[in-house]
């Protein structure tokens, strides 16, 4: 609280919207100083994350450690794939407590473009928390390619919400990147996904901000 009302007090360093500014220019400085918070903030001394180097430098271990840990059409390729799915396409918390450790490794990389996790501990925790906020999160797989031991899956994810929004499903597509080691499991998960799309609009305040900056795009 203490650090928040500090952050408060600093200047933003962004003109102050004056009363006789037309209400377009009024809404465009809004926007100004709401972009200059969420990217600059309060200084402080913690580093700022890095998702891009944290995603490459788990690529670089995985290609490492494992640059080619099993066959095309193997019998372990298929199991490893066919896991992922069983868990992603009901992610609720007893199927996710039935399955999570059977996909991830230990040392698991995990990015849903909302958060970055690292172990199959904190990815468990957090795949609860996230089904245990919704009434139900599955996902239909439509693809998958592989590239010299890089797999994409392609998938549509419907998502329930039980805090706002209820009664209505948010409808979104993403592609997953993934790394295993030999034996099946996961050790990266990278998801290229539209998270505006896929929570934030559905979000109070937030989402009809979002809404709004889209129709001056």
């Amino acid at each position: 609280m203490a650090a928040a009302r500090e952050c408060a007090r600093q200047p933003l360093g962004i003109p102050t919207t004056r009363a006789n500014l037309r209400p377009d220019m009024k809404f465009r400085n809004f926007l100004l100083s709401l972009v200059y918070l969420l990217a600059v903030g309060c200084a402080t001394t913690r580093p700022r994350p890095d998702p891009v180097g944290d995603y490459r430098a788990a690529l670089v271990t995985a290609r490492t450690n494992a640059p080619a840990p099993f066959a095309r059409g193997s019998a372990l390729e298929t199991g490893a794939l066919a896991q992922f799915k069983a868990l992603f396409a009901d992610l609720s918390a007893p199927n996710t407590r039935a399955r999570v450790r059977e996909v991830y490794a230990a040392d698991a990389f995990f990015n849903d473009t909302l958060k970055t996790l690292h172990g199959v501990d904190a990815i468990e925790a957090y795949l609860i928390r996230s089904a245990q906020a919704t009434e139900s999160v599955t996902a239909t797989f439509e693809d998958v390619a592989e590239s010299n031991g890089d797999y994409y899956v392609r998938w549509v994810m419907n998502i329930r919400f039980k805090k706002f929004r209820r009664g209505e499903t948010s409808r979104t597509i993403g592609i997953t990147h993934l790394r295993f080691n030999t034996q099946g499991k996961v050790v990266l998960h990278q998801d290229y996904w539209d998270s505006a799309a896929g929570l934030y609009q559905h979000v109070p305040v937030v989402g009809g901000m979002i809404r709004s900056i889209q129709r001056r795009l």
